[in-house]
């Protein structure tokens, strides 16, 4: 009797144990079940079906908030929900109100999801969902780590994120980093201390796969790399590296898989909407239409053929709460000719239209193309670490970098020759070192910042 009932125990702790990550969502009021049930239902409608599921959405979305939100029936004045045309552009500008005055009826701080964008953009804010909208967020993202075998309710993470320095905030995330099977590593220290820090917990702990912003996981590797070590030597168990919220350049990719011995997962979400895209296996970028619909569309918001590059506009096909109807989402992207409606992939993110370079002359360059080209001399310096990019004026740049040693003299000249054959000439191009570089409060790393005024 008492082996039965040890065994009854250890079965609970088990089932207990495997499904933490779902249980604290189902406690918190997120239908996950039903999301999941949701998003496999979309997954099986047929591509020749899909259209009328897309359209469907689309016309429900637009008629719910033209119906029950007070603040879309005013931003919203000459929509129509039978001709997409109709429907205006929304920038995060005009959601910039008291949150409370973007709800729909029937809405409250009660029944919704409410949460704070990073603010890397220069324009943080917050927003909300409705709950059953943020537990399909969480269903497609179970579903795309799912393509790599990764469990959220068991499989072990290793977290390259920052953490909140507040006491409350702190201990939020450390139970959910507990709930989540995660181990949180400092991304705030990029020392050789730190990252031997580092190493010391993937000597210990069977991590399963790594998921954060790319910059720290870079410098780790680049860490690796010059104490030759590769990371799943160390710790067998990893399987897979998510990167997020920062570019990954196909040179840092190489860096990640020959010094973590993984491969690598690239995603691209904003916290607003839902996961946007996610790297498929097969090495695209497959955008999530199951519950967003992503357009992109030029100046004159005219829709672009897949292979042409332009403004990304999103629309959130299940958030009643609060309106991401033809939301411009400020990223400047192109989806790929071999693009179908059920299955968009993503060829190309060039970046967001408020970082782009200003020259004198009135040239405009994508700001991460920019930094790109200085980042192919700077980086065969291997004392250089980590750098950023500042525009101070027109024809004013400084370059801030992380490295022992001062630039050379050769290095700094070479950079000066290319940023102005890739810009033009005439620039004042300068040079500072620093021990560390500054990220934002979630521990995010802007490569490129104009401080100029956009509007000019």
């Amino acid at each position: 009797m008492r082996l039965i009932h040890d065994y009854f125990l250890f079965t609970l702790q088990k089932i207990f144990i495997l499904n933490l990550f779902n249980l604290a969502l189902k406690l918190k009021g997120f239908p996950i079940r039903e999301a999941q049930r949701t998003l496999k239902s979309i997954q099986n409608i047929n591509e020749t079906e899909f259209k009328a599921y897309v359209e469907s959405k689309k016309h429900d979305i637009v008629a719910f908030h033209l119906k029950h939100n007070p603040f879309y029936q005013s931003f919203a004045t000459s929509a129509n929900p039978l001709d997409w045309n109709s429907i205006p552009i929304m920038t995060k500008s005009d959601l910039q109100h008291p949150l409370e005055t973007l709800w729909s009826e029937g809405f409250s701080k009660q029944n919704i999801y409410i949460d704070k964008t990073s603010g890397a953009s220069g324009q943080p804010f917050l927003f909300s969902k409705d709950k059953f909208c943020h537990a399909l967020t969480w269903a497609v993202i179970q579903n795309r780590f799912g393509w790599y075998n990764i469990d959220f309710n068991h499989s072990k993470q290793g977290r390259f994120y920052g953490i909140p320095l507040d006491k409350k905030g702190y201990y939020i995330e450390k139970l959910k980093d507990f709930i989540s099977c995660r181990t949180r590593f400092n991304v705030f220290d990029l020392s050789d201390a730190g990252f031997e820090n580092w190493l010391k917990v993937f000597k210990t702990k069977p991590l399963e796969y790594l998921n954060g912003y790319t910059s720290p996981m870079v410098q780790f590797a680049k860490y690796l790399q010059g104490k030759n070590i590769v990371l799943k030597t160390v710790c067998p168990s990893l399987q897979v590296c998510m990167t997020t919220s920062e570019m990954l350049f196909e040179d840092d990719r190489t860096l990640l898989e020959q010094q973590f011995g993984i491969p690598v997962a690239n995603e691209y979400g904003a916290s607003e909407l839902d996961l946007i895209a996610f790297e498929n296996p097969k090495g695209q970028w497959q955008v999530n239409s199951e519950t967003l619909f992503v357009e992109v569309l030029d100046e004159h918001n005219n829709v672009l053929p897949h292979g042409e590059e332009g403004r990304l506009v999103i629309t959130s096909l299940y958030n009643k709460a609060q309106p991401f109807i033809r939301y411009d989402i400020g990223d400047i992207g192109m989806l790929s000719e071999h693009s179908t409606l059920k299955t968009p992939i993503l060829k190309k993110l060039i970046g967001r239209t408020n970082d782009m370079v200003i020259l004198p002359s009135g040239k405009k360059a994508a700001g991460l193309t920019f930094y790109y080209v200085t980042k192919s001399i700077i980086e065969k310096d291997s004392k250089v670490k980590a750098f950023v990019i500042e525009q101070l004026k027109p024809d004013t740049f400084k370059v801030i970098y992380v490295s022992s040693e001062v630039l050379s003299e050769e290095n700094i000249k070479h950079i000066i020759t290319e940023m102005e054959v890739y810009l033009e000439k005439g620039l004042q191009i300068t040079f500072e070192r620093r021990d560390k570089l500054v990220r934002s409060k979630s521990g995010k790393l802007k490569q490129f910042t104009s401080l100029l005024n956009q509007n000019t």
